[in-house]
This record gives structure tokens, sequence and C-alpha cells, in this order.
């Protein structure tokens, strides 16, 4: 995948593009390979058969038509939806260089003359302060903040204290030394298996890192950064999320280990990820502190396993342990971990930005399925005590009300008509039960979307939430990358972003032929052309 400024003779596949009206030159192409498609946005700067020197074009491509093609923006996003795009989760590597740097160069001007407002960017503890405790390294994301700065787009980050294997992004060194000596600091299941990505909630106030506990770890970090950034507050850098758990979201890896490439893998409950030793501890005292120690001995005995079918002779099956003094002791406990873990974080990051303008949100997960049953058990192995006789997010929202904190809702693209009916899943029905709980306490609601939309319909449902009576102000498309600018995939968001802004669609902006797909980004003239 490609996005850069060359002669059309050049290329032996695929290609789409845009020129100015009453020129040959191109203004942009978006060249696709014959062959499969690339994932991986570093592919952005190469395309097979394609010498490199060419990419080096990239940059300067839109830099020298940006003046020529004013009048083709889009009307800012100054009322109503604000729409950022997110940025390549590897954008900086371990060695602090920009990756990919003159396409995504190029992706923020295409953004910019489409009218997004900004762009997220997602930076890595295990990037920033990798060697040793305190000494962080910030110079790659200073040079990328300084990049969106100066392409005059806002900025979104979020503060990420977790590990992404999708990148080979890890926790720091210093603290996967910490775990080998003392490996509970890091979340288990039953089995014992470790899960290290992120560490577990039971060392929030524990002095486990050289004498520091992990919320203190985490304020370093975020006051380093908030120094450090001083000069782009409020004026580039608009918001911040903290990351909470696996992934940046608010939750347990309760299906970290299921199987992949089996049909039923999205289907199984997960498992409860509270047999560390600290967190085993806490169940302890609570069990004594309730009359009943033999409760605090382990996690429930007929728990599922990460792929078993939860309604079917187990814990959360009708009638089952769920519903049980037992069982409520034990899902209230579980629940409540997650919860004081997000005061403590969001409690933490609006102390840090509370002489700032800049708005501080959590994450939180999108679990659908087995929405459907009464137990809910997607969502209680994740830590949401959400059955149908209970609201499990509704303490959860009043942190977030306590705090003065946006809540990040991923998911907005998803269907009920899309979800396998085995399952049991309602990703809508379970979106409005979260927004309801926010809306009942004051919490402002932003939007994410779950996959790079392939069709006008996930657009469609994402523009329902969009419009809805919960007031959103601010979506987070994710992500930028190979498939957000392929030719099938961009011109649907280029509709999309018309449709924020309450702009008529013409066939014009969106030409397509039985060979190719073509971004047209849209304008007043309605005059330019395919390559």
């Amino acid at each position: 995948m490609s996005l850069i400024r060359v002669s059309p003779a050049m290329f032996p596949t695929t290609q789409i593009g845009l020129r100015q009206p009453g020129s040959n030159n191109p203004m942009m192409i978006i060249c696709s390979s014959a062959n499969k498609l690339q994932n991986s946005f570093g592919h952005m700067i190469k395309c097979s058969n394609l010498p490199l020197k060419v990419a080096a074009c990239c940059s300067q491509s839109v830099a020298s038509t940006t003046k020529a093609v004013k009048d083709v923006t889009v009307s800012n996003h100054n009322d109503g939806v604000k729409l950022y795009v997110g940025l390549p989760l590897n954008s900086v590597s371990e060695c602090n260089a920009i990756n990919h740097s003159r396409a995504i160069a190029a992706g923020l001007r295409a953004l910019k003359l489409l009218g997004v407002a900004g762009v997220e960017l997602p930076i890595f503890w295990g990037v920033s302060e990798k060697e040793a405790m305190g000494k962080y390294e910030w110079s790659g994301y200073l040079a990328l903040v300084e990049m969106v700065r100066k392409s005059g787009l806002k900025l979104h980050v979020s503060l990420c204290f977790h590990g992404c294997k999708e990148e080979n992004i890890a926790l720091p060194k210093w603290v996967s030394q910490i775990g080998e000596s003392e490996p509970d600091i890091f979340f288990a299941d039953r089995s014992g298996k470790r899960y290290k990505d992120c560490l577990s909630f039971g060392v929030d106030d524990l002095p486990v890192f050289n004498g520091k506990t992990a919320i203190e770890v985490y304020q370093g970090f975020i006051e380093s950064f908030k120094m450090v950034f001083a000069p782009f507050m409020s004026s580039t850098i608009t918001g911040v999320t903290i990351g909470m758990g696996p992934d940046g979201e608010l939750r347990y890896p309760s299906h970290h280990e299921q199987i992949k490439n089996r049909v039923d893998h999205d289907h199984g409950a997960g498992e409860f990820q509270c047999y560390d030793e600290n967190m085993m501890m806490s169940l302890k005292e609570n069990a004594e502190t309730v009359g009943n120690p033999l409760w605090g001995l382990c996690g429930p005995h007929d728990a599922p396993s990460y792929n078993q079918q939860p309604i079917v002779n187990t814990f959360f099956n009708e009638g089952g342990s769920w519903e049980t003094d037992y069982g409520d002791f034990f899902l209230s406990w579980y629940s409540a971990q997650l919860v004081s873990h997000a005061d403590r974080m969001l409690s933490l990051a609006a102390a840090s930005f509370r002489d700032s303008t800049v708005k501080v949100s959590g994450k939180l997960p999108l679990i659908p399925s087995w929405y459907r049953s009464c137990s809910r058990p997607a969502e209680a192995t994740a830590g949401f005590y959400n059955t149908v006789n209970r609201n499990g997010y509704e303490e959860i929202a009043k942190i977030f009300c306590k705090n003065s904190c946006r809540m990040v809702l991923p998911g907005m693209d998803m269907l009920d008509e899309q979800q396998p009916n085995e399952s049991f899943s309602s990703p809508e029905l379970l979106l409005a039960d979260i927004q309801d709980a926010c809306r009942k306490h004051g919490v402002v609601v932003c939007g994410q979307n779950l996959n790079v939309a392939s069709t006008a319909k996930s657009f469609d449902q994402i523009k329902k939430n969009l419009v809805s009576e919960n007031g959103i102000e601010l979506f987070l498309y994710q992500r930028m990358g190979g498939d957000f600018f392929s030719p099938g995939n961009f011109p649907l968001f280029t509709a999309f972003v018309r449709s924020l802004n309450q702009l008529p669609i013409d066939s014009d902006d969106l030409g397509v032929n039985d060979r190719e797909g073509v971004l047209l980004v849209p304008s007043k003239t309605r005059k330019l052309q395919t390559v």
C-alpha cells in the first residue's frame, strides 16, 4: 500500500488517485498491488515492483498541492462531533524513531484536507520508560507531536501502561526483570498462567517496584509526560486517555488464552484472573470480613474454561452458583477490585491535569457475547457484574463522574444482526446499557469503532450512535494503516466525514468503476477525476 505522488506509467498495479481541476498532475495516488493488500502501515511507503526512492516523493506530494487545493477541504468540526483518527500503534519504535514518517506525514495532510479535527496517538510505557524506572525517553513522541502540530491537526494522547503483542511492544524491561523474581505482579488464571502485558490490580498499592507502588510508578510517568509536553498542552494536545488494563481498557485479561482459529473461540466466557498471590490475599481478607473464610480459599470451583460454553453445567448456567450467596460475594469482590483500580487511575490522571484544559478520559471495553443470557458470563470474567438483575456499570459511571472524566466506548460500529446466534450477543443493547448509566450520572461519552469499517452499513451504525440522545462530541476512529487507506475502505470513510458535516454526498465524491475504488476528497468544485 502506498500513498505517493508518481506518474501513472510507473505502476503495473491497480491505481487510484486525484487530479487538480485543469491539471495532469496527480494530487494524490493510493496504490494497491494486484496481489494481496498489505495490512501493515509500513507497506504504505512500499509497493511491489515500485522503487523505494519513489517513496521519498510522499511527503512532498501533499505539501506541493496544499495551497492549490484549499477549496477541497471540508468545513472544520467547530460544532457537533469532532472526529479524530488513530495513528498506527507502532508510530514510534523502541529506538524512539518515527516509523513510516513519510507515510504518516502524507496521511496527516490527507486527513487535514478531508476536514478531520485531529488524530489520536498511543504512547507506550515500554517505549518511553524502557530501560530503567524514572529514565524517560520522549524524543520520538516529541518529534511526532511536532509533526501533528505543524499539520494543523489537534491531538488526543492515549497513555498506554500495557504491552501490545500485535506490534511486539512489551512492558518496560525493568518491569519484566522484577516480574522474573516477583511473578505475582502479573495477573494469573486458575492454572497459574500469567498475563504479562499489564500489571495486576493487586499491586496498585504495594511497594514492589524498588520501594514504589504501581500507582506511584504510573504517576511518575504521567508527570514526566506532562512536563515534557507542556508546550503542546491545550493548544495541540486537547485530551488524554489513561490506560487502565489490557489494551488500555478497564477490564481483566479474561480472554487472553482463548484458542484461535476455532469456530467457538469468541463464544466462551473466558476465565477469572484472580489467582496471583496479591489478589488471593484480598479475596481471603474479604471472605473473613463477611464471616465465611472458606469462600476466600480460591475462585469458583465450577467456573468455565476460556472456550467452554458457559451456560451449560458451569458457574453461569441457570440456577448455577452465580445466583447463590457465594456467587454474589465472589462477583461483588471481583468487580470491586476493578472499580477501585478505576478510581485510583482516574483520580491520578484528573489530579495531574487539573491545572490544564486537557480533558481526561478512560476506556471501557464492549463485551457483547452472552449479553442475552441471564448471567452474562463474558462480562463477569472481565470484571463487570452486570447480570439481568443488576446493572454492573452504575458503579463504574459513578467513578468517572466523581473524577470528572470522560468515558471512551468502543464498538459503535457493531450490529446485532452481524453476531452469531450461538454467542447470545447484543452489542447494541449493551452499548445502550452503558450509555444509560453514563447519562444517569452525567458522564460524557466518547465513541470509538472496533474495526476499520469496510461497509456502508457499519458507518451508518456509527452515525446512528453519534446522533443519538447521548450527545457524543468526540469520535476516535481506529486506526490509520493499510486497511484504512485501502481503495475499498477510504472512500467510505470520506463519505462518512461528509455526512458528519451534514453536507450532501454526490456520486462525484465517490467515483468507482469496475476496475478500481477511487478516493475523491470532497470539494465544492466536484471536478476531481480518477487517474
